[in-house]
């Protein structure tokens, strides 16, 4: 039998967790959950229907949360032009001693963006950076000649990339404890239209079969399917 924590216990006591939310309502339940010292995350859990071992119904993408993610996220950026890049506000930026600096195992960082001349240098590292979601993709904007707008969105425009997994689950940060529930909604409906307009032409039937909204400490609180029902 599975032991939960005493938050964990605490956080059902304020929802069935069985149960399906309007988001507004969810949220609102969210916040009355038991906090911890710090600001969680509040992630979004999407189970699509899609079939994970066809190629062509991959799902991935970026989103420009309009309230921005709250989190401090980590840059490097692969560049001819270093300076430039940490103008713009990339933490680290280089070439030869980055992508060294990686084959020796460093991976401290959440975003990569590199420019199309990089690439073939920065292609030596794939088998490190593409299995946790970090190599640059020209999909998600993080290949591209303008690095500076680039390192600018992702660092203060709240910029979110997402890849569904094996499994067909997409789980991604829609923002903080600390936001309004406004703020939250927004964000979350945001992410909704961009993953829904990401549907895979070759797949058949339900796209978006449930989604849950949590903290990093809290339980699942799922949402109910109107709020997603045109994907």
């Amino acid at each position: 039998m599975i032991k939960h924590s005493k938050r964990y216990r605490s956080s059902r006591e304020v929802t069935e967790l069985s149960q399906a939310y309007p988001l507004e309502e969810a949220l609102n339940l969210l916040a009355q959950m038991s906090t911890s010292k710090f600001d969680e995350s509040v992630e979004l859990s999407v189970r699509l229907g899609v079939d994970p071992r066809q190629s062509n119904q991959m799902v991935r993408g970026v989103v420009n949360l309009p309230c921005g993610s709250g989190k401090k996220v980590y840059v490097v950026a692969f560049t001819e032009k270093p300076e430039e890049a940490l103008a713009a506000g990339a933490d680290e930026a280089g070439m030869d001693e980055l992508i060294k600096k990686v084959q020796d195992g460093w991976v401290g960082f959440d975003v990569a963006v590199a420019t199309p001349a990089a690439m073939k240098e920065v292609r030596k590292v794939a088998r490190i950076l593409g299995p946790r979601g970090l190599m640059p993709n020209p999909k998600t904007g993080t290949v591209t000649d303008d690095v500076d707008s680039a390192i600018k969105e992702i660092k203060l425009g709240g910029r979110v990339s997402y890849k569904m997994d094996r499994t067909a689950n997409i789980g991604l940060l829609v923002g903080k404890r600390s936001f309004t529930t406004e703020q939250l909604t927004e964000n979350i409906k945001a992410v909704i239209e961009n993953i829904g307009q990401g549907r895979p032409d070759t797949m058949k039937g339900r796209y978006i079969k449930n989604m849950t909204v949590s903290s990093t400490m809290s339980p699942g609180i799922k949402l109910d399917g109107a709020l997603y029902s045109d994907f």
